[in-house]
């Protein structure tokens, strides 16, 4: 791998007598981890643990994780693992929460994360700028299966309006990328001393577009995947001059090799490969000041302005805790919106782009209800209100990519559940002579290519 020289000369005044063994680590293959989801499994794996992740775990090898069945079903997320230390950042600093931003939030992987660190009284709102990223983490988001999210395409100044309105905000910020350098080598191409310093400016000027959003008190963790100073100490420094905050330290053991407080007289927590199991990771938590005047948005009761349309009593059998829920419908599509969280929705509408909340229960065609993908993949579906049908793997596959299916004749006609080993995977109608299959043509497995033996972390081959 051939370094730039002057992210060499930068990074060994960084690591003095310890440039050496990095330098070497980055010629390795970085390690391969996921993360489970403890709502749709509770199995424990005999893999190495991620320390500082409770469900975390070190692949031996890197299965193909596109021709897993359980990974279209949410049963996990592929993460790297030093970014997984979000988990001691939440559990040590954001105490009891009620809504929760995740603002740089593609692929998922963090929001994700914090959907299974956050209580049910929580909700979580996951923002991504550029669009074909926001789709992306829509679809992850839904996979994982909990209600309690919204997912926004918005700039930071624009939810930066909803002003104390987040009790803490994650910004994993855009960076120049330095820690990904041995996944991605051609990242290293990108890599200049003037782009450092762009994305320095950059991480500011998103730190101050959406500092008003936190309330008072409330936590900002800030993350980036880089090394060096200008990115990480330097802008923290910057946002506790300027925003009065306050650092708070993460607890971490000794025997994770985390690195800490490098220069400044604050608590930071590095990441570098040839001391963790990991790739280059930066993380800090500023907490704002309790002092800052408090401007409380009144919250609506009022929805937003939608058809109004009574929706089927059936519908509404579909999912648990339905008592829990009110129902809408926006464009055909009947929504469930969890009470508790109506109000923070109808705010977050009036100053965001949503592309997802709640669970999207059904498509309304004439007076036919078709079940939405949305629904197959919640915690709440309700699977005895629907024929459901266990499915072998390369049945599964086909299903995954949008093929027409051949059920069991004994089947009653209409709408079915598919599953694999028990976990769902989508719709298909069944009409007798076929199955038309109703997964989304936009996540469909598109590659032809169906690997021989194929085995996966869950130990079972294919």
């Amino acid at each position: 791998m051939n370094l730039p020289i002057e992210f060499v000369n930068r990074t060994k005044e960084l690591l003095s007598e310890q440039f050496s063994a990095f330098e070497a680590s980055l010629q390795e293959d970085p390690p391969v981890s996921v993360r489970l989801n403890h709502h749709k499994t509770e199995i424990s794996l005999p893999l190495e643990k991620v320390p500082w992740c409770e469900t975390g775990y070190y692949l031996q090898e890197r299965s193909n994780f596109t021709f897993d069945p359980l990974f279209h079903a949410g049963l996990y997320y592929v993460q790297e693992a030093s970014s997984m230390f979000l988990e001691q950042a939440v559990k040590q600093w954001v105490i009891e929460p009620k809504c929760v931003l995740d603002l740089c939030a593609a692929p998922g992987g963090k929001s994700t994360h914090l959907r299974s660190l956050l209580s049910d009284d929580c909700l979580l709102v996951s923002n991504e700028v550029i669009r074909n990223r926001a789709h992306i983490l829509t679809e992850n988001i839904i996979k994982w299966g909990n209600p309690n999210c919204v997912v926004t395409q918005n700039q930071a100044r624009e939810l930066g309006n909803l002003t104390h309105f987040f009790d803490a905000i994650i910004v994993d910020a855009p960076c120049s990328g330095e820690g990904m350098f041995r996944k991605d080598p051609t990242s290293m191409n990108e890599w200049s001393v003037h782009n450092v310093n762009q994305c320095a400016i950059r991480q500011q000027d998103i730190i101050a577009d959406i500092w008003d959003a936190l309330k008072p008190g409330g936590i900002l963790i800030y993350s980036t995947c880089t090394y060096n100073l200008e990115e990480n100490e330097s802008n923290i420094k910057y946002f506790i001059e300027k925003y009065d905050a306050e650092v708070l330290k993460i607890e971490v053991r000794d025997e994770w090799n985390i690195h800490s407080e490098i220069k400044g007289d604050f608590a930071t927590n590095r990441f570098f490969p040839h001391l963790v199991k990991g790739e280059g990771f930066f993380m800090a938590v500023l907490r704002k000041s309790e002092n800052e005047t408090r401007k409380f948005l009144k919250l609506s009761k009022n929805k937003s302005k939608k058809e109004i349309v009574k929706t089927p009593e059936i519908v509404k059998k579909w999912i648990f805790d339905n008592r829990n829920f009110s129902f809408e419908v926006e464009n055909n599509s009947i929504i469930a919106i969890p009470k508790a969280f109506e109000s923070e929705m109808n705010l977050i509408n009036l100053h965001g782009n949503i592309l997802h909340k709640g669970i999207s229960i059904a498509e309304t065609k004439g007076k036919d209800l078709i079940p939405n993908h949305n629904l197959a993949l919640s915690i709440q579906l309700d699977k005895s209100q629907f024929a459901t049908t266990e499915v072998d793997y390369s049945t599964a596959i086909s299903f995954l990519r949008c093929e027409a299916l051949q059920l069991n004749e004994l089947l009653p006609k209409g709408y079915t559940l598919i599953q694999y080993e028990g976990h769902p995977l989508g719709w298909v109608k069944n009409i007798g002579s076929r199955a038309n299959n109703l997964y989304p043509n936009e996540w469909r497995i598109r590659s032809s290519y169906l690997p021989e033996n194929l085995k996966t972390f869950w130990g079972k081959s294919k």
